[in-house]
């Protein structure tokens, strides 16, 4: 797995177009807790496999990749509930999860090849 930079993997690129599909999602939400949350989860997926891809080691980056996959199923668990209490409608929570299913199944990838390689 060659890259020269995190912005080049595209489980990252998918995953940084996610957090600004959940910032344009939730706008107009007034549950603050919740919006608060799920951006926070949503920008970490991101975050942590771009700070993952510049550590030193494939360990560290396997860490990391670990957090982001944990914030994947948290921003899901947000989603689906944001769906049942309706602050996110029809097709976005369908599609969201979706892409979070996607992304997190891409992570898990990664993650074996990275150990496969080591």
């Amino acid at each position: 797995m060659a890259y020269s930079s995190f912005e080049d993997l595209e489980v990252w690129q998918r995953a940084s177009n996610l957090a600004v599909r959940i910032y344009e999602e939730l706008r107009g939400c007034r549950d603050f807790g919740l919006k608060d949350q799920m951006t926070r989860a949503a920008v970490s997926i991101a975050s942590n496999i771009a700070e993952g891809a510049e550590r030193d080691t494939k360990p560290e980056f396997i860490r990391f990749l670990h957090i982001s996959k944990g914030s994947a199923a948290e921003l899901r668990t947000q989603v689906l509930i944001a769906g049942r209490i309706g602050i996110l409608a029809e097709p976005a929570k369908t599609d969201i999860v979706e892409e979070l299913v996607r992304v997190s199944s891409m992570i898990h990838g990664l993650i074996k090849s990275l150990k496969r390689s080591s």
